[in-house]
């Protein structure tokens, strides 16, 4: 398992669900092209899942 992903808003976020909106502020992004690291932990695998037709994804090791 990796120890953290880089996780990219690659899309906006109108016309997306409230729900996919909360998961995309938990994870820390705010802006499109904006770009954090976070952690490796069941949850955030579940978020990203959520959201994944809306940002980039890459394994940091």
């Amino acid at each position: 398992m990796a120890k953290k992903f880089k996780v990219t808003l690659k899309r906006s976020l109108i016309g997306c669900t409230e729900t996919q909106r909360e998961t995309v502020r938990c994870l820390g992004l705010r802006k499109r092209g904006q770009t954090v690291e976070v952690a490796d932990h069941p949850a955030n695998r579940g978020q990203i899942l959520k959201v994944q037709h809306l940002v980039d994804v890459q394994v940091v090791k």
